[in-house]
């Protein structure tokens, strides 16, 4: 079908090494912090390290290999590159960490980047969503699919904007790290259910009219991978942002309410 790019051995190993980098720095970085704050959670090591493996599994392996000429394992590598590796990671804190371990200048300098006029374009839950969804979009219903399965360089090129995609779509819905730019929890919830109805119409539409060079058996195996293995993660997310706006409303209506004492 496609694919003309096929991982050797070595070039496995060099791709797999950023991903064990980053593992042993997050676990450095958590170990030394401790030395000037509580203990940094087990459980936020935890996701990091299988973020970083899940985004690992979309990029080197049998899935990403198979991933060039079966539609399936592409969406496969979308799922865990696109979706679960960025809601993972979002929930390890990667930013309160860094803070934690960087110099107080440092510090400060990363807090005005994240408070700039950039990132809260791009923290907006309606840019995230449209550089998310319309990325998909862009990705399966034009002839990018199949240039990207020619170029190495584009390959990599979407491969990133999967990810950094999916991660942004998930820090403007759910604030786990230090957010300058927060938005209520209803235009959240709005913006949230749009991009979820975009996402699933994707999904039904590929079912049907599968992207150039993609055999329709695949086709709609591929498309309910994305819609019912989406819905999974999604169902993770929105349970994260309910709890959230649960957490933050009941202190409000707890000092309302004085019961008598008889």
């Amino acid at each position: 079908m496609h694919g003309h790019i096929h991982q050797s051995n070595n070039e496995q190993m060099m791709l797999i090494l950023p991903f064990l980098l980053l593992i042993g720095l997050y676990i450095f970085a958590g170990v030394s912090s401790n030395r000037r704050y509580h203990s940094w959670p087990l459980h936020r090591y935890f996701f990091w390290c299988f973020g970083a493996l899940s985004a690992a599994g979309a990029v080197v392996g049998p899935i990403a290999n198979q991933a060039h000429m079966d539609f399936t394992a592409h969406m496969t590598g979308h799922l865990l590159l696109g979706m679960l590796a960025p809601l993972l990671i979002a929930i390890s804190a990667p930013v309160t960490l860094i803070l934690r371990t960087i110099s107080v200048k440092w510090s400060r300098r990363l807090t005005r980047v994240l408070k700039s006029c950039f990132f809260r374009v791009a923290s907006d839950p309606v840019v995230a969503s449209l550089l998310n969804v319309g990325g998909l979009w862009l990705l399966y219903t034009t002839e990018l699919y199949m240039a990207m399965h020619e170029s190495q360089v584009l390959h990599v090129l979407v491969h990133l904007h999967v990810f950094l995609a999916g991660y942004l779509f998930t820090v403007s819905m759910i604030y786990i790290d230090p957010t300058p730019h927060q938005r209520s929890f209803l235009y959240r919830a709005v913006v949230f259910i749009f991009a979820l109805g975009g996402h699933g119409i994707l999904s039904k539409y590929l079912y049907a009219h599968p992207p150039a060079g993609v055999p329709s058996g695949q086709a709609e195996i591929g498309s309910m991978i994305m819609y019912y293995g989406g819905d999974a993660i999604d169902i993770a997310l929105i349970t994260i942002f309910c709890f959230q706006w649960y957490k933050a409303t009941r202190p409000r209506e707890s000092s309302t309410y004085h019961p008598q004492v008889n």
